[in-house]
């Protein structure tokens, strides 16, 4: 199945300083992600891209991210992706459950285009487990 990746994940394998130590948690996300990646089943949607690159305080870093991601396809989003996270955004608000707006975007596309989701992110986590998604991983 494929997999949408949230920034968290992509920050743990593309982001962190050497010798962090990571949780089991994060390595076993790293792992997912990296055996995703050999075998050419990992997207981005543009938001998850865009906070990947964000922060970063020197070129050479932001160019050697931008190529490190160059090699995974956009899913392209449309009004019905838009639509759809609004729609998911009220269902966990009604619920209690706070979502930002990238986590609910890679909800709505994940359910739209089958996907299956990443993260470590306990916010993120929280969205998937209230909206009842299948393939969360990590």
């Amino acid at each position: 199945m494929k997999l949408l990746v949230d920034t968290c994940v992509w920050s743990l394998l593309l982001r962190r300083k050497y010798g962090t130590v990571l949780s089991a948690e994060q390595q076993e996300a790293v792992a997912l992600l990296r055996e995703a990646i050999l075998a050419q089943r990992v997207a981005v949607v543009g938001p998850v891209r865009q906070e990947v690159l964000s922060g970063i305080k020197h070129e050479a870093q932001f160019q050697k991210l931008l190529a490190a991601l160059e090699g995974f396809p956009d899913i392209p989003l449309s009004r019905c992706h838009f639509e759809e996270a609004a729609r998911l955004f009220n269902l966990c608000q009604a619920r209690g459950v706070a979502c930002g707006s990238t986590d609910i975007l890679i909800c709505a596309v994940a359910i739209h285009e089958e996907f299956n989701v990443l993260t470590v992110d306990q916010g993120l986590m929280r969205c998937v487990e209230v909206l009842r998604i299948e393939g969360l991983m990590a």
